[in-house]
């Protein structure tokens, strides 16, 4: 830098014309980047559509066991509120033969009834489309969870945490789901004595000090049945937090009410981590729902899947992440799609993904940055893929790329301290 002659307010004032050219890409693409909020009277207007078509009243819509009970499962419902075209109606006849689907009238409500569905983020990972019975392609259980299965209900892939799979329900079923091959055609809660041998199995390894419950989704069980298992789990000493992973927050966030926060505010330590994909599932109902299990004292995480024509592109995933943070919830990780059957169209390369760390890193907060991760075959584990900043390593200098692509050469000592 040419620091000649220049005064230090002037060389800041050059700097700074310089980092807003480097934003100015982005503030220009967001603006044709929909989240939720900002399309809040479009999406409550086609809720009131919903509503009339279902014959529901207000309280009846946000009650979350009528979201459920009323889910839609079938083309004939579904085309009474989106225009479906001969084939896409086909396309989802044919699937529901072979992959369960469902969609709460909620999460319906986010989808543009006059839109291209094939660009649709919210239809994409909600309705079913031919590409799910391409034949020969992806396997039912990548994470091979079924030899990860000390006892009923739990998979355990690192030496002190494990997931206790407590229901094969959620609020509705997402066409990349990992753990398809479980959905069935019943949902179907664990009984209480598959759960009670996996609090036993806790109980009687002591190297285990976190639980991830899970699912299906964890809050499709009622208050009392959640109550008592985060109960259980509490009594183990050895135990150090809980954390629960629900996508309810996004597909059904009728389900976060006052009582339920009040139950889980009595089991702290406690986690939650949620699964927002794109900024359009970021509405008024979801905001609301973060922030009712935020202020019952829980710090909330989102799990992202990179998915094809969903949010991989850097723009997207940048605007997700930062209206993550306006809600309350911090960004945690983006997951490279696993090769589930069925699943395969929506998988990228592993090259966006880093590319979108590219464009995260410096180019904003690092509260919202999450880690990009694959899920090493065969339950192998999670593996951070990051971008390459250490360009080559010496004896007493490394070389590493700034995130502006600037090449430096940094010391790489330890101080010479000789204490008296």
């Amino acid at each position: 830098m040419d620091t000649a002659n220049k005064s230090a307010r002037q060389i800041s004032l050059e700097r700074a014309e310089v980092l807003k050219s480097r934003i100015d890409p982005y503030l220009e693409a967001k603006m044709h980047i929909p989240t939720g909020l900002e399309q809040d009277e479009v999406i409550k207007a086609r809720q009131a559509k919903i509503k009339e078509g279902l014959g529901a009243t207000d309280a009846e819509w946000n009650d979350w066991k009528w979201q459920i009970k009323n889910r839609i499962t079938d083309s004939d419902t579904l085309a009474k509120f989106i225009n479906l075209t001969p084939k896409q109606k086909k396309d989802i006849d044919a699937v529901t033969k072979k992959f369960r689907w469902a969609i709460s009238p909620y999460y319906l409500s986010l989808i543009d009834p006059e839109g291209d569905h094939y660009k649709d983020p919210i239809y994409l990972q909600s309705i079913p489309t031919g590409l799910e019975l391409k034949e020969g392609i992806g396997e039912a259980d990548p994470m091979a969870e079924e030899f990860t299965n000390p006892a009923p209900c739990i998979t355990r892939r690192y030496p002190d945490r494990l997931i206790i799979n407590v229901t094969n329900q959620c609020g509705m079923y997402c066409r990349h789901c990992q753990r398809r091959r479980n959905i069935g055609e019943i949902d179907s809660p664990q009984p209480r004595e598959n759960l009670q041998q996996a609090v036993d199995y806790i109980k009687n390894t002591p190297e285990i000090r976190d639980v991830l419950i899970t699912g299906g989704d964890p809050f499709t069980l009622s208050d009392e049945n959640l109550d008592w298992l985060l109960g259980e789990l509490d009594k183990i000493p050895h135990l150090e937090y809980k954390r629960i992973g629900s996508r309810m927050p996004v597909t059904l966030p009728q389900r976060i009410t006052p009582e339920l926060c009040a139950m889980l505010k009595k089991h702290h330590p406690l986690y939650i981590n949620t699964h927002f994909n794109n900024p359009m599932e970021v509405s008024a109902e979801s905001k609301k729902a973060c922030e009712m299990l935020a202020d019952a004292g829980i710090p909330l995480g989102n799990q992202a899947v990179l998915l094809r024509g969903i949010n991989d592109h850097p723009f997207v995933m940048k605007k997700l992440c930062q209206e993550l943070l306006r809600i309350r919830v911090r960004p945690y990780y983006i997951f490279h799609a696993k090769g589930v059957v069925g699943t395969l169209h929506f998988r990228t390369s592993v090259d966006i993904g880093i590319e979108i760390m590219e464009h995260l890193r410096g180019y904003t907060s690092g509260l919202a940055i999450p880690t990009f991760i694959i899920n090493a075959p065969q339950g192998r584990g999670k593996t951070p893929m990051l971008p390459e900043y250490l360009i080559s390593h010496g004896r007493d200098t490394i070389t590493i790329r700034t995130w502006e692509g600037e090449i430096i050469t940094y010391p790489n000592k330890d101080a010479e301290v000789e204490y008296e």
